[in-house]
């Protein structure tokens, strides 16, 4: 019996961790709901990871301390995982991972915080040639079916990536509102891209995870190499030479050039005023959620 995505990620993130992330999604359900989308429920003590918006301020100065508004829902929210299977994502991530699993626990993260929410979670994945799509559901069972065929696409010998053709799917696929988490590799969006993801943003609320890539030529990487004996690009099977990495002229053009690199995609984001995370591993993915929720709470 195949094991649990769901169960590997609840016993993987601290309970505390857990509601901090949680928070993140509150926060998306109310900006595709337009308002809580929820009915007044009680009052409750505040407790770290609670959107601050939800404090009665009356209330707290009654009691002495922080008290939110606790609201019931009405109806959830649709979350889809619109995923990059190409190629490239089964390159080596910052961290030392597979791009690819650091894209596959980005989902299985999301499908949990969702599914701990009641949430309904889609998939869609694909590339140049492929496409898997699961239809939004809302029971356990479903969700873990819909994390296994995400598991399922990655390939050494996958077609290339096509976010343009992934973005046009999409845009046809999901009419109503939903919560759209992107995940592709750092090398994307590029500006061609851009007005696809412009009225994917009008349409739906996006939340885009790029995978940061390895830096051929550095430290990490010459570590991994001696471990693997060597890192081979995924595309062509070009080996780094490892006397490049003692060229200092040649780890600088490779920084700039990455800095550049992430520098546009950046740009390009801001441009659209899309919410954006980068993570190097695994370990990372959590706590870039929380750290996004953060930023957001201080932005208001």
């Amino acid at each position: 019996m195949p094991v649990s995505r769901l169960a590997l990620v609840r016993a993987r993130v601290s309970l505390p961790l857990t509601r901090r992330a949680t928070g993140f999604l509150a926060g998306r359900h109310r900006s595709v709901l337009t308002g809580h989308g929820q009915d007044f429920d009680d009052l409750r003590h505040y407790e770290p990871g609670d959107d601050v918006g939800d404090i009665d301020w009356k209330a707290s100065a009654r009691a002495g301390e922080p008290i939110i508004r606790r609201f019931a829902h009405e109806s959830s929210l649709t979350v889809v995982l619109l995923v990059d299977t190409g190629r490239t994502m089964t390159a080596t991530a910052a961290g030392g991972e597979e791009k690819s699993a650091v894209a596959d626990y980005t989902a299985a993260v999301t499908a949990y915080l969702a599914a701990s929410r009641g949430d309904r979670v889609a998939l869609l994945a694909g590339d140049a040639d492929r496409f898997v799509h699961r239809p939004a559901r809302v029971s356990a069972g479903e969700i873990e079916a819909t994390l296994r065929a995400l598991e399922a696409t990655w390939s050494a010998d996958a077609p290339p990536s096509d976010l343009g053709v992934l973005l046009r799917r999409a845009l046809s696929t999901f009419r109503r509102r939903c919560l759209v988490v992107l995940v592709t590799d750092e090398a994307q969006p590029w500006t061609a891209h851009e007005r696809l993801l412009k009225l994917l943003a009008v349409q739906h609320e996006v939340l885009v995870v790029t995978v940061e890539d390895l830096d051929p030529v550095g430290s990490r990487a010459a570590e991994l190499a001696r471990e693997r004996g060597g890192i081979a690009d995924v595309t062509n099977g070009w080996r780094v030479p490892g006397f490049l990495r003692s060229r200092r002229r040649v780890r600088e053009a490779v920084g700039r050039a990455l800095a550049e690199r992430r520098a546009e995609t950046e740009a390009l984001l801001s441009r659209r005023r899309l919410q954006a995370l980068r993570v190097a591993s695994t370990d990372e993915v959590v706590p870039a959620l929380v750290d996004l929720m953060r930023r957001q709470r201080r932005a208001r």
